[in-house]
C-alpha cells in the first residue's frame, strides 16, 4: 500500500488526483476506470474538507492506494467528524437546485463509479472510506 498525507485543503486535490491517477494507470485500469477513481476519490476527499473538517486547514487527508490483482484499492482517511452514511439522503435530481439538500450527491457518486464503497469510524484511528474498482 502506497501512502501520502496532503494538507487538507481544496488545493490539494489536483494533488491527490495526479497522485491516484499515476497509480490507478500502472495497475492497469482503462482510462473511463481511471476515470472513474478520480472522480470517487475527489469526492471522497472534498466531503473531508466540507464535512469532517469544515474547511480548509483543520487537519490532512491520508489517500492509500494498492493495486490487489483484481482490483484498485483506494482508502482515505481523515481525523475529523464521523458521520452515519445510510443517514444522508439520496439526491433528488428533479428539485430545483436551490431546493436540493446540500449533502448526498458526493457519496452518490461514490458509489455510481466505484464497485465497493466501505466506511469505518474510529476514535482511535480516524474516519476511512475504502473503495475498490474491479479490473
Amino acid at each position: 500500500m502506497q501512502t501520502q498525507r496532503f494538507p487538507g485543503r481544496y488545493e490539494s486535490l489536483a494533488k491527490i488526483g495526479n497522485f491516484i491517477e499515476q497509480a490507478a494507470e500502472a495497475a492497469g485500469l482503462d482510462s473511463k476506470a481511471v476515470y472513474h477513481v478520480q472522480v470517487a476519490v475527489d469526492e471522497a476527499c472534498a466531503n473531508v474538507i466540507d464535512h469532517a473538517y469544515g474547511g480548509e486547514d483543520v487537519g490532512e487527508i491520508e489517500v492509500s492506494h494498492k493495486d490487489t490483482g483484481r482490483s484498485f484499492k483506494v482508502v482515505v482517511r481523515d481525523w475529523g467528524k464521523s458521520f452515519v452514511p445510510g443517514n444522508v439522503p439520496e439526491p433528488e435530481f428533479d428539485k430545483p437546485l436551490e431546493e436540493m439538500p446540500s449533502r448526498g450527491a458526493g457519496i452518490m457518486f461514490m458509489r455510481k463509479h466505484m464497485d465497493e464503497v466501505e466506511y469505518k469510524f474510529s476514535k482511535q484511528h480516524g474516519n476511512t472510506v475504502t473503495m475498490l474498482k474491479y479490473k
